[in-house]
């Protein structure tokens, strides 16, 4: 079957970028505990992660390097705490992996020597609704970041929408666009418990709806496609629902993770979430205690599809929309050309059709 779907020739060229590539053998990694904002309802902070603290001596740093190294990592996710506070940690990831960092966008991360790093820049929504989240009703944490990052090449907004917010988001991805810059989309989870208009619980129909429709207003600026929007707002794939018991990116070397990790269901085996001590490891990307039914993370959706080719292989619009899926990760994060990748977006786009569930 996998042939006579490679006779496609979009799907042909697909495959062949993603298997030049290379395997993406992947950790994420808090490259400090410190932050300059208390985004209201932030993973890092809810869960405490910030308890491991970052050491100050370099030689802790470099250490984890050259274990990543020797232990066969390829390509680390690099969040925190705040990565801008420690440029020269970020200089050593990219000296020595394929890597892409995580940003709140108020000190701006520096072009010179870090020429390919894909920098997801965050944002929350309108300019009201981020100052609140973000910038505690004072600062205006958007206008700096749009500054910051005016027709960067490497910029793209990461940008997360509460369920009860979906009416901003066309405003939002207009800056955002007319800013240079292109779109990723991730979804509030509201851990902090505040509620109303931030409850995960109302669901996100109306934000998919929105970020469907951003696709077909600005094809090839949108780093979403129908079908992955479907899996993250649904939490639905391929018959299964979303949950512990189906992510992919657990660290694999956390006892708490044992019984999960020997359930048969796939899951990335190279994958650990290291805390800011460059040490330890938590259960996954995004929390240790936290009740999965939470959890819309982007890029943890992407592994859970990623890591199921199985399950996409009966006809060729599962494995379109798994292969655009992959494709689509390995444009953001520069795993492939990116003139190419960007040439070919909007038909990824438009291929990668809604599942019936």
């Amino acid at each position: 079957m996998l042939k006579e779907y490679l006779h496609d020739p979009l799907l042909s060229q697909l495959w062949t970028a993603i298997k030049a590539a290379g395997p993406i053998r992947s950790i994420s990694l808090d490259i400090t505990h410190v932050c300059n904002l208390r985004c209201a309802g932030c993973y890092y902070f809810e869960e405490g992660m910030d308890q491991h603290k970052s050491p100050s001596d370099e030689a802790a740093f470099d250490a984890f390097i050259e274990r990543e190294k020797a232990r066969g990592t390829t390509f680390v996710t690099i969040v925190g705490g705040e990565p801008s506070l420690v440029i020269g940690r970020i200089k050593k990831i990219y000296d020595h992996f394929k890597c892409s960092v995580a940003t709140n966008g108020i000190r701006k991360i520096p072009y010179e020597g870090l020429e390919n790093l894909p920098i997801g820049v965050a944002v929350w929504g309108n300019p009201a609704t981020d100052k609140a989240l973000r910038g505690q009703g004072k600062a205006d944490i958007f206008q700096k970041a749009l500054k910051n990052y005016k027709d960067d090449p490497r910029a793209f907004w990461y940008y997360t929408v509460a369920p009860g917010h979906a009416h901003e988001v066309e405003e939002v991805i207009e800056q955002c666009i007319a800013n240079g810059n292109n779109v990723l989309f991730n979804y509030y989870s509201d851990i902090a418990g505040f509620g109303g208009e931030l409850d995960y619980r109302l669901g996100f129909d109306k934000v998919q709806h929105e970020i469907d429709r951003m696709i077909e207003r600005f094809p090839g600026r949108i780093y979403m496609t129908p079908y992955f929007n479907q899996v993250i707002s649904s939490g639905h794939l391929m018959g299964e629902k979303w949950g512990y018991d189906v992510c992919t990116n657990l660290s694999t070397n956390h006892p708490v993770n044992a019984e999960r990790l020997a359930s048969g269901q796939p899951y990335n085996k190279h994958f650990r979430a290291y805390n800011a001590d460059f040490a330890s490891t938590r259960r996954c990307c995004t929390g240790m205690h936290r009740d999965c039914a939470s959890c819309f993370d982007t890029w943890e959706h992407f592994s859970w599809i990623m890591i199921n080719l199985r399950k996409h292989l009966d006809t060729k619009q599962d494995f379109t929309n798994w292969l655009t899926t992959m494709y689509l990760f390995y444009v953001i994060n520069r795993l492939v050309d990116m003139e190419e990748g960007l040439a070919v977006l909007a038909e990824v786009q438009q291929r990668a059709k809604v599942a019936v569930m």
